[in-house]
């Protein structure tokens, strides 16, 4: 394993020490690039402001006698949402934050599972939430990002934030001197399922910081980083390490206003760092390709990869120069992009590299809050999950002749446990070590790799293991399927086969048709084609044998991963 050196992070015990030490360090810098209601351009919002504004609203959440309570957060990525998160971890109680997307009637079961004292939301999602205000729950304060004024049982964030304003000039010190408990629960999250599979997870300022901390040491970014807010916030991988990541390092955070202005708002923030999912940086470059080809010519575009490549080897660089349109296009100023929440195509990744913009990826859960394994900005294998957290161990249980099994891992990133679970905590955290649930293996550079969640696993007649997600990743690659869903389907003579649902990109296919360059002519041949020819990359044990293929896409999650159990309901 290549012993590269370890950037210096500075040590911090809790997220209120973060904040205020990263306010002495970077106090006029901007913390915020938003854009208030009615703005076209950006307000940068300073780290000095913003701890100002978490002060004044942890106080005014305290003088409700929020005190030790549960508070609900939902909304879109804004800086309302990033003020109410440290304003109740920081002293406050414990915040429980909820899916924007959610129908009501799960909103509504959550709150019930977490006993929420208050709930801070958005316009956007009012109508979910205030049909609550009737019923019999648990909830005392509605708090409205967007009311104006108080009115009945709603309360107005901006007079509410007043407020603690005017108690802090008059002397209040409950939120100040609020001691916060390092290793205690201050953070409930719900993993994505459904509302009843779904688990709470609790997880302490000491699993935050320590996934901070190790983080940061393995891959840089400083104050002169901008990172665009483009995934939902509520989700541990945004709100770990695209938010609380950014204020420790002393980097600015701009709120993309949706995913149909992420290049815009590129431009206009001059980012220079984006996490996302494998489907957006797939979507992406495939947008960024097509249109180079347009304009220059697969042939140029071909070539000046090709002498790039070749310079590079000599340590000659002029990426950024010969592929000037395509950084313009991405606003100019990206250097990274960081791919979570799933596997993403190496090809992708290496095709980011090749244009002069690098991609990395990660693996992790919320149980680990969430890093596990990222691969190093200077040390990486595009096929790899990433090397681990130097805080964790971390292993491959029982594994076969291949050197797969369960991946578990130790340390301080792992969560202390299921609320108000014992059962199922127990089935996960076994002498310390917590059993993820994905299979996968170590190789011998100490990289990460997965295969496929356990749970997922097919085992066919003759008893071989087959995980749909290597099958999907295959199928997936095609420029001619959009996505894909694996399963196995027992037959009366005890054997399973392999079988899948497509969803084709009929628009790339209607193209090729048209241009003559299609490997068929209807688009149930050319997925058959497909088919047939990723089946002769595989074993034959591993072959899709039967297929359908259908134009409505999978029911996903909001980090875009699909549903696999319902969907598979429906089958």
């Amino acid at each position: 394993m290549k012993n590269y050196e370890l950037y210096k992070v500075r040590p911090i015990r809790d997220l209120k020490d973060m904040l205020e030490s990263s306010v002495k360090l970077f106090g006029e810098k901007a913390a915020f690039l938003s854009k208030p209601k009615g703005q076209a351009d950006y307000v940068p919002i300073t780290y000095k402001q913003y701890k100002l504004d978490v002060d004044a609203f942890g106080t005014a959440l305290m003088s409700l006698g929020l005190k030790g309570g549960k508070i609900a957060l939902i909304g879109e990525n804004r800086y309302e949402w990033s003020i109410s998160y440290l304003a109740v971890v920081n002293g406050t109680g414990v915040i429980v934050p909820l899916d924007k997307e959610l129908p009501p009637n799960e909103i509504e079961l959550l709150l019930a599972r977490s006993k929420a004292d208050a709930i801070i939301y958005s316009g956007n999602v009012r109508e979910k939430v205030e049909i609550l205000i009737d019923k019999d729950t648990s909830l005392r304060y509605f708090i409205s990002m967007d009311a104006e004024e108080d009115n009945g049982n709603i309360m107005s964030f901006k007079l509410l934030l007043q407020k603690g304003h005017d108690l802090l000039k008059k002397g209040d010190r409950s939120f100040l001197d609020a001691e916060v408990d390092p290793e205690a629960m201050n953070m409930l999250l719900f993993t994505s399922g459904t509302t009843d599979t779904s688990k709470a997870v609790m997880l302490s300022h000491r699993n935050i910081c320590e996934n901070l901390m190790n983080m940061c040491a393995m891959v840089y970014i400083d104050e002169k980083d901008t990172f665009l807010s483009v995934l939902p916030i509520h989700h541990t991988y945004e709100c770990t390490c695209g938010f609380l990541c950014q204020l420790y390092r002393g980097c600015t955070i701009a709120y993309c206003e949706g995913l149909r202005h992420i290049v815009k708002n590129l431009k206009e923030s001059k980012a220079t760092v984006m996490l996302g999912v494998p489907l957006l940086f797939e979507s992406m470059y495939r947008q960024i390709m097509n249109q180079a080809i347009k304009a220059k010519g697969e042939k140029k575009v071909k070539f000046a990869i090709k002498l790039s490549n070749a310079l590079r080897k000599i340590n000659i660089d002029i990426r950024r120069k010969l592929f000037k349109q395509i950084h313009e296009a991405l606003g100019g100023h990206i250097r990274l992009f960081i791919s979570g929440a799933a596997a993403i195509d190496p090809q992708i990744a290496k095709g980011f590299r090749e244009l002069g913009i690098k991609l990395i990826q990660g693996y992790g859960l919320t149980e680990c809050a969430p890093i596990v394994a990222v691969n190093r900005d200077n040390y990486y294998k595009d096929e790899a999950a990433g090397l681990p957290l130097p805080c964790l161990q971390v292993e491959i249980d029982n594994p076969d002749e291949d050197g797969i099994g369960e991946i578990k891992c130790k340390g301080p990133c792992v969560m202390l446990g299921y609320y108000n679970d014992p059962e199922a905590t127990a089935e996960v955290i076994r002498d310390g070590w917590f059993y993820t649930g994905d299979s996968g293996f170590i190789d011998k550079d100490g990289f990460v790799h997965i295969t496929g969640r356990k749970k997922n696993v097919i085992i066919t007649g003759n008893g071989k293991n087959v995980f749909p997600e290597e099958i999907e990743t295959l199928l997936n690659r095609s420029l001619y399927i959009k996505e894909s869903l694996v399963y196995g389907k027992g037959q009366s003579d005890g054997d399973t086969v392999i079988c899948a649902r497509i969803v084709p990109d009929k628009e790339k296919i209607e193209e090729d048709i048209k241009n003559n360059s299609a490997p068929g002519s209807t688009v149930d041949e050319i997925i058959e084609k497909e088919v047939k020819r990723i089946n002769q990359s595989l074993v034959t044990y591993k072959h899709v044998k039967e297929f359908t293929i259908q134009d409505e896409e999978f029911i996903k999650t909001t980090t875009k991963k699909i549903k696999r159990h319902e969907e598979l309901i429906k089958n």
